[in-house]
């Protein structure tokens, strides 16, 4: 299993764009991928699961991927954390 912090870095926040950014990219991985905001963990691949965090600009996030192609998921993910979900 691969754990990485992230920092959601845009003004707007994990908003419903984001979101369904994040879900989309995620959705293209075998491997099971969760997030974990204050204690609660969702599931990543689920829209609802990951607008339901609304973490705010500088909300730290803890990203949980395991199975066959956890590497390169994580990699693709937090470089899509750290870019401001291309709105920074």
């Amino acid at each position: 299993m691969i754990v990485q912090e992230v920092v959601v870095k845009n003004k707007a926040g994990l908003h419903t764009r984001p979101a369904a950014a994040v879900v989309k990219l995620a959705s293209r991985f075998k491997s099971d991928f969760f997030i974990e905001m204050q204690g609660t963990e969702i599931n990543a691949k689920s829209i609802i699961g990951v607008m339901s965090l609304a973490a705010p600009k500088g909300t730290k996030l803890i990203l949980k991927l395991d199975g066959e192609d956890a590497e390169e998921a994580a990699r693709q993910l937090v470089e899509f954390f750290d870019q401001g979900f291309g709105e920074v």
